[in-house]
Formats: C-alpha cells, structure tokens, sequence
C-alpha cells in the first residue's frame, strides 16, 4: 500500500510539473512565433494561451515535434491551419498533423499543382470536421487577439487547379500577423513579380519580422519589398538543400540595410516572444 501511494503521489507531482512547464512556456498575454526547424520547407507556428495557429507543414513529419514542443500536451485543437501554396516542401507534413490534432479552420490555396500525395492531404482533411476556406485579398481573420490580414494572393490572379509551378508560387497565401503593434510578414514563396505587385499597390506595411520568400531564393525577396517592409528582423526557414538556398545575394541585401538575419539551418527553432509591444528572440 505504502509503495502504491508513493506512486500515485510521484504521478500527480509529474503532472504538476509538466502542467508549470507548460503554463511558463506560454505566458499569459504573450504571443510566440516559431519558425519551425523543418529541414528545407516551411512552418510557422504562432501560439498565444489556448489559439494556435500553424502555417504551413514542412516536407516531413518534423513539424510534430515542433508542436509537441510549443503545444501543450493536453491541447490537441489547432484553430487555425493555413496552407501558403501546396508544394511538398509546404504541405507534406500536415498530412500526419490531420490525423493527430482537430483542426477547426484549413485556409488554403485554390491555386495549385494537383498530384497524388496532395490528394493524400485533401481526402485527409476531407474525413475531419474542419471547415476550409479560401483566402481573398483584404479578408482579415481574428483569433483572440491575434489578426492575420490576407494581402496575397490577388484575386483575379489565382488560376486553380493544375496551375503552374511559377504561378503557384505567385498566388502564395501572404499574411501579416498582428498582435498590437508587432506585426510579422509570412510570405510562403511568393515571386518577385508578385512582391512587386503588391508593393504597388501599397498592401506592404511596416513590420517587425518578415520570412524570407522562398527559403532565401534569389526568385523570392526584392529589394523593393525589403523597403516597403522595413523589418527589423529577418528569419530564413531553409535545409540541407542543392539549390544554393539561401543565396548570397540575399544574405548581401538583407545585410545591406543592417536587418539582424536568422536561419533555421544555423539556429534550429527560432522563437519570438511579443506582448505586441517589446519582442525577443530565443
């Protein structure tokens, strides 16, 4: 009986002590930002108490350590996923995040390149009760108080399915995430064609943080869109890969206007803490 109560006794402690890891790694009124050490893709979590919002899944099942890391481990709701555009290196690891969490809200893209494996992610969120939706330029969604205006993809520019591999790219989901006056650009894969466009049109604000287009491709970031943004920080979500990412002549930009520059291949995780006011970077 003795050896029982010890037992019991050394669970609830357990608990106790995950429940005050839990509540320290996501303090109350602050919102964190990481960008996911995925390998070479893209994902982006955004936690603020119980609102989790993910963009994008990386190329593999990576991203689940991510969320069991940032994520309580008796949360297993997700609010909101969105998916920037459906190539592999976005898409393929929300295969499996489907199937462990409930997701309310899948923001995807209409523009895309078909193929079997994303139809392995279609069919999976189609068996869930998880509401799709569709972005538009303009449409600001808010989650507590987190806003994530929707800048791109323009709606006459968006072509549908089997679009090309350069026009997926170009109607890449871009949203400007809001939390008081913090604001962070995630910009997917957007070309510099689009960057400009929506330069143009004025849609770029001010920010804090931007993610570098494309894994830091030269067909990604344009000095044009740099000035518009003015960040203060830059973060490069990029692998081992053989395409020259990131690409010198971005780091040379970013570099140029004195932008303090992160790479999840260097720093692993890369966490921003803000209570949209003051932030850091852990």
């Amino acid at each position: 009986m003795m050896k029982l109560t010890r037992l019991v006794a050394g669970i609830l402690a357990l608990i106790g002590v995950l429940a005050a890891l839990t509540l320290f790694q996501t303090k109350k009124g602050q919102l964190n930002l990481i960008a996911c050490d995925v390998g070479q893709g893209d994902a982006v979590l955004a936690v603020m108490g119980e609102t989790q919002i993910l963009i994008d899944g990386g190329p593999n099942n990576l991203v689940l350590d991510c969320l069991a890391k940032y994520l309580p481990f008796y949360d297993r709701e997700i609010e909101l996923i969105i998916l920037t555009h459906n190539q592999t290196d976005h898409f393929r690891g929300l295969i499996e995040v489907f199937k462990r969490y409930q997701v309310d809200t899948f923001l995807v893209n209409e523009a895309n390149l078909g193929g079997v494996e994303y139809q392995v992610l279609e069919n999976e969120v189609g068996g869930t009760k998880t509401k799709v939706i569709y972005p538009e330029e303009g449409t600001t969604i808010r989650l507590g108080m987190i806003y994530l205006d929707i800048i791109n993809p323009l709606r006459e520019n968006v072509l549908g399915a089997n679009s090309s591999e350069e026009s997926v790219n170009a109607n890449s989901i871009v949203v400007n995430l809001r939390l008081n006056n913090f604001d962070a650009l995630l910009t997917g894969d957007l070309s510099p064609e689009a960057a400009e466009s929506l330069v143009q049109r004025g849609l770029v604000k001010d920010v804090e943080y931007i993610k570098i287009p494309h894994h830091g491709s030269k067909v990604g970031l344009t000095e044009n869109l740099l000035l518009a943004a003015k960040p203060e920080l830059a973060v490069i979500s990029v692998g081992k890969n053989s395409y020259g990412h990131p690409h010198q002549e971005i780091l040379n930009l970013l570099n140029k206007y004195n932008i303090k520059t992160l790479r999840t291949d260097n720093e692993g995780d890369i966490k921003v803490e803000t209570d949209g006011e003051t932030w850091q970077v852990y």
